[in-house]
């Protein structure tokens, strides 16, 4: 029964990851970003990871995977990085979204550059929209990576616990309400 559910999760997965429509440079997804409004918190963040397209989907079990690339200060290229996650709970459905997590400081840089780093089930990220003046919460309580609009102005303050994390729908319909954390790998650049 596990491995029907399993095999129905990744078979959503491969179908929303499927779509060379998803294609983005990373240049072009942080501009997103940007009109979205995060603009500010990019600008003063000491580094970036970014996922052009994370998939996601599942059936009472789900998963996500996604690659991307982090980058320091002024936009120089530092290492490459990857994001499992496992979730459990009432979802249904299959989604592809971009995600970027911005780093405050050098700590928080670090802490997400030492190896493997995990988000526990509590992070959230703030859910923005695609159109210009996008809105998002900065207290830490935000929406998940389901996506949907939000109605509150993105602040310099959006930093929490030296990280803010942003994400904006691509594609897919996902209902969820589930525990699990992010868990990222670090690959240093050559």
């Amino acid at each position: 029964m596990l491995k029907k559910y399993i095999g129905m999760v990744m078979a959503m997965l491969l179908v929303t990851m499927g779509s060379s429509a998803f294609a983005e440079d990373d240049s072009e997804v942080m501009e997103r970003f940007r009109a979205s409004g995060a603009g500010d918190l990019i600008d003063a963040a000491y580094g970036y990871a970014v996922f052009p397209t994370i998939g996601k989907g599942g059936i009472g079990i789900g998963g996500a995977h996604g690659s991307g690339r982090v980058y320091k200060g002024n936009g120089k290229l530092m290492g490459t990085t990857k994001m499992t996650q496992i979730t459990y709970g009432l979802q249904l459905g299959g989604q592809a979204y971009s995600q970027i997590i911005l780093f405050e400081d050098e700590r928080s840089y670090d802490e997400f550059t030492d190896g493997n780093f995990e988000f526990g089930a509590q992070a959230t990220a703030v859910a923005l929209t695609a159109a210009a003046g996008a809105e998002a919460s900065t207290t830490g309580a935000g929406t998940n990576a389901s996506g949907g609009e939000n109605n509150a102005n993105v602040g310099s303050s959006g930093f929490r616990k030296g990280m803010a994390i942003f994400t904006i729908a691509k594609g897919g319909l996902m209902y969820e309400a589930t525990l699990g954390g992010q868990k990222f790998s670090y690959k240093p650049a050559k």
